[in-house]
């Protein structure tokens, strides 16, 4: 079983010299499919877990889970910003390849077309219960928009998952419901839920005319419609009934998870957990407030953790442990000021979101892209420390292969299978890794070298405070010496420099490398 001792303290940065005496070998045949369980957090940091280093941060359940599993310090999500990333890791298609998948909006139609082969589709196939819970962000309805009032087409329903309980889009976004396969959850049909992110509905107090009303303020933009005392992206009426309260989000959507989880108990099962955490607005429960020192963006970290342990008990109770892989990991990296007025700023200290690395969300340089990433499964993963490069757009080939399936050509056309790097088997078989930061800049790892292509110029996205890395010359740098990319090394490596930029363009354009 893996051992939940929520008093246990692991001291940040010590996972690395601590004995792993006690290992198991990997199965090579599996004699039933394993359930599978991806808890993906929002804009969490390299730096921002205890096993990641963290000196500031305590993380036990996180830390836990790493100390019995694989932590990966090479692992990538596709891109600096959230639906993006979060297209790709279903689809196995970069997101820069298709039009659209850049920031949704609240009212944004599907993005994944009804029918499209996906993770949850590959695993359904396989026999798999399947099920999707928290931030979805990948558009709801038809071209003409979802029907809050009445089914919900064009859902996660019709791409392959079983069952959903989602955050539409984010939490700082109208609609401020939750969605449960095809309806609003608690509507009123007397009291029905409008929406606009173009023209302004004026019937409840907006946070631009009404700051008096807030809970929290905010820092730039999100002064639109007041929830909850808080104002958000776009404008929004109706629903009373059915509105979130931000302070319980985490407690509602992880105990959607938990049941999913005993209901499907007796059966392979495939969740999705997509938590808030530690996205704005940051007002986690009250019995977090203070936890961390740093105010409600720390606390948000450690209520994502409280979460963490909350999967981790139910599994183990359900005796689910040794035919559970669970991998925890991020959409993208950290940001700090994200349009709210919660000191995580002031409340910063001493501690660095990002770790090492340069940039966060948004940015080009690593911090945006390169994550957190631990995978446990008692007795088939053996303990310890992977430096290998992964990918989160290869988990979609990797689970075909686990489950004993083949992806049919066109399918998951960037999606390649690494399975056993992420069993910690062999080396990876991925050579290299594209990153896609927010304004369409690519950039390319392998080996021991990362190319940013040429940028606009900017080099700080200032409402946010985070290197933007579009700077107007090719960059290169040594990311075995120089993991902060602080020298660029580009003119005295040209050779290096024109075999990267001969093979993102080759990917560019869909050729195999």
């Amino acid at each position: 079983m893996i051992r939940i001792n929520l008093n246990h303290k692991i001291i940040p940065g010590t996972l690395g010299i601590l004995s792993l005496a006690v290992t198991a070998c990997v199965n090579e045949k599996a004699e039933e499919k394993p359930n599978i369980v991806i808890i993906y957090a929002d804009d969490l940091g390299y730096g921002d877990v205890g096993c990641y280093s963290s000196n500031t941060l305590i993380t036990p359940n996180i830390d836990l889970l790493a100390y019995h599993g694989l932590r990966f310090t090479n692992a990538y999500c596709t891109s600096a910003t959230s639906t993006p990333s979060r297209y790709s890791l279903l689809t196995g298609e970069y997101a820069w390849r298709k039009a659209g998948t850049g920031v949704a909006r609240g009212d944004a139609s599907a993005i994944i077309a009804p029918g499209r082969t996906t993770m949850a589709s590959v695993l359904k196939k396989a026999g798999y219960s399947t099920g999707v819970v928290g931030k979805w962000h990948l558009g709801l309805g038809p071209s003409s928009g979802a029907d809050w009032n009445g089914e919900i087409t064009h859902s996660p329903l019709d791409i392959g998952f079983d069952y959903s309980f989602l955050i539409p889009a984010t939490g700082d976004r109208v609609p401020c419901v939750y969605v449960e396969n095809r309806r609003v959850v608690r509507l009123d049909p007397n009291d029905p839920v409008k929406v606009s992110f173009t023209d302004p509905i004026l019937v409840e107090p907006t946070g631009k005319d009404h700051p008096e009303l807030l809970k929290m303020h905010p820092s730039h933009g999100h002064d639109m419609t007041i929830v909850n005392g808080v104002s958000r992206i776009g404008w929004m009426s109706g629903g009373k009934s059915a509105l979130w309260v931000d302070e319980d989000m985490a407690d509602t959507i992880t105990a959607r998870a938990v049941k999913f989880i005993e209901h499907n108990r007796n059966n392979p099962f495939f969740l999705y957990f997509a938590t808030h955490d530690i996205h704005v607005p940051r007002l986690p429960h009250k019995r977090f407030e203070g936890k961390s020192g740093m105010g409600p963006r720390g606390d948000a970290i450690v209520e994502f953790d409280w979460s963490v342990g909350e999967i981790m008990k139910t599994i183990d109770r359900l005796g689910l442990a040794e035919k559970t892989l669970i991998i925890v990991t991020s959409d993208n990296g950290p940001v700090v000021d994200d349009g709210y007025i919660d000191q995580a700023v002031e409340l910063l200290g001493n501690h660095k979101p990002a770790g090492k690395l340069r940039g966060g969300k948004y940015s080009s340089f690593d911090g945006g892209t390169r994550v957190v990433f631990i995978t446990s499964m008692e007795g088939k993963i053996k303990p310890g420390r992977s430096d290998e490069l992964f990918s989160q757009i290869d988990l979609l080939a990797s689970f075909a292969e686990l489950t004993g399936q083949s992806v049919a050509d066109g399918d998951a056309p960037d999606s390649r299978s690494n399975l056993s790097a992420l069993l910690g088997k062999s080396p990876s078989s991925r050579e290299w890794v594209v990153e896609h930061a927010v304004n369409g800049r690519l950039s390319i790892v392998k080996d021991q070298w990362k190319y940013i292509e040429p940028g606009p110029g900017e080099k700080l996205y200032k409402h946010v405070n985070i290197e933007s890395g579009n700077d107007p010359i090719t960059q290169l740098f040594n990311m075995k010496t120089d993991i902060g990319e602080t020298k660029n090394v580009a003119v005295d490596n040209p050779l290096i420099v024109n075999e990267l930029t001969q093979l993102l363009d080759k990917i560019k354009n869909s050729e195999t490398p």
